[in-house]
């Protein structure tokens, strides 16, 4: 069987799994499991890993940037630069992001160093530091020096309440984001911890919204709701991405857990106040991610472009994740079946490449246009491209109806002018 002939297999299942009707819940299902390397060897940082993947250098290559550290370890975060193509990253070494003059170290606990997420705190436009703590607390690191190689001050507490009068404070176990969390155009921070709570922290914009201010959270925040209760995700230490994940226009929450899992939480509310109902399974290759161990599952959500199958850039989603044992793996986002250039759509451009293709010599090693891996390009090719686009269009999301415009009053008659009186002589 081709690679192609696999891959059409593959992604037909897939396809027919969100459809209504083959599944009682949205199933996300990711490509193999793959660990990242760094000149030629899987990555292993001391501790636990969580990693991220961003532009550290303003290169236009996104970098892998790594916490680290736990236990007597600590907490530390590696950058290793992309020394590759935005089709194809590669890594070779690293450093250690420096702050205050020396390594960026934070206190370790039990089974977290650091957790960090590059974001851009206030309104210098540079990137800084958004850290988790093992004791439940969260240090904001603001960057001093150029973009092109940051570096940061000494750090500061998160503070939350009535002129920051407290730290941000989830119990143990920080996992924070920084996100648009409800529809009011400011980036709010929600943070995973222990106790499987998802913990939201609501920017007030108070004064200004950059930096942001959260004078109306108490210490350990709001809590995200599901089924009318506080949603808690099972297993304890819930690590959260906050994002549209399955292309309906409203924000999810995708998380790790102790026991090594990756749970999809579709969202059922409006944009404005998101609401969750249950959770299902993230999958690799049609079975549920289950690390082995209890190793405190830590997720980021990543355009990882180098899949060199389909196309240099792709428009699916990829997944890294990490864990106790230091390694960074990654699930590589699956194209529909159809979806040629893998930009995320079936659209024209992927009519024109089968239409091309019709009826031509099959290639040897196979061809994505060959449907149903029968070994020709034909008419069953194009029948099931209509059936696989008509089926697309009925899952995409109802564009949200416009409201009727208000009817212009009438406007009021205007008053007849007066005569003018006459004139004597």
């Amino acid at each position: 069987m081709s690679r192609w002939t696999r891959f059409a297999a593959l992604s037909l299942a897939v396809l027919l799994l969100s459809v209504p009707g083959f599944a009682a819940d949205e199933v996300i299902d990711l490509g193999p499991e793959e660990f990242v390397q760094a000149d030629g060897n899987d990555i292993t940082v001391p501790g636990y890993s969580v990693p991220s993947f961003e532009d550290w250098n303003n290169d236009l290559l996104k970098d892998l940037i790594v916490g680290e550290g736990g236990g007597a370890t600590p907490g530390k975060v590696r950058v290793y630069l992309n020394v590759g193509t935005e089709a194809d990253p590669c890594f070779t070494d690293y450093f250690y992001v420096q702050a205050d003059g020396g390594d960026l170290a934070v206190p370790a606990q039990g089974c977290l160093g650091s957790f960090p997420r590059v974001v851009y705190w206030d309104a210098d436009d540079r990137k800084d530091l958004l850290i988790g703590l093992a004791d439940g607390t969260a240090q904001i690191f603001l960057n001093i020096a150029d973009d092109n190689e940051p570096a940061f001050d000494a750090g500061a507490n998160v503070r939350v309440g009535s002129n920051d009068v407290w730290d941000l404070d989830v119990g143990v176990r920080a996992t924070p984001v920084f996100v648009h969390w409800n529809d009011d155009g400011m980036l709010d921070v929600v943070a995973g911890a222990l106790d499987g709570l998802i913990h939201v922290y609501y920017n007030c914009g108070c004064g200004t919204s950059v930096p942001p201010h959260f004078y109306y959270s108490p210490p350990d925040g709001s809590y995200a709701q599901a089924d009318t209760h506080d949603l808690m995700v099972p297993g304890g230490r819930s690590s959260p991405v906050v994002m549209d994940l399955d292309g309906d226009g409203k924000k999810d929450v995708l998380t790790g857990n102790t026991d090594g899992l990756i749970l999809f939480y579709k969202n059922i509310g409006p944009e404005s106040l998101p609401m969750f109902s249950g959770y299902s399974l993230v999958q690799s290759n049609g079975e549920p991610i289950d690390l082995p161990g209890a190793p405190r599952s830590r997720p980021s959500v990543c355009y990882w472009t180098g899949d060199g199958h389909f196309s240099p850039m792709d428009g699916y989603w990829d997944l890294l994740v990490g864990a106790g044992d230091g390694k960074v793996r990654l699930y590589r986002g699956i194209p529909k079946l159809g979806d040629f250039d893998a930009d995320g759509a079936l659209d024209a451009d992927d009519f024109t490449f089968l239409a091309l293709a019709l009826d031509q010599p099959v290639p040897l090693e196979g061809t994505p246009a060959d449907l149903n891996g029968d070994g020709v390009v034909d008419s069953f090719d194009l029948r099931l491209f209509a059936d696989l686009w008509l089926a697309d269009r009925a899952l995409a999301p109802s564009p949200e109806p416009k409201p009727e415009p208000e009817p212009k009053p009438e406007p009021e008659p205007k008053p007849e002018p007066e005569a003018k009186p006459e004139l004597a002589g």
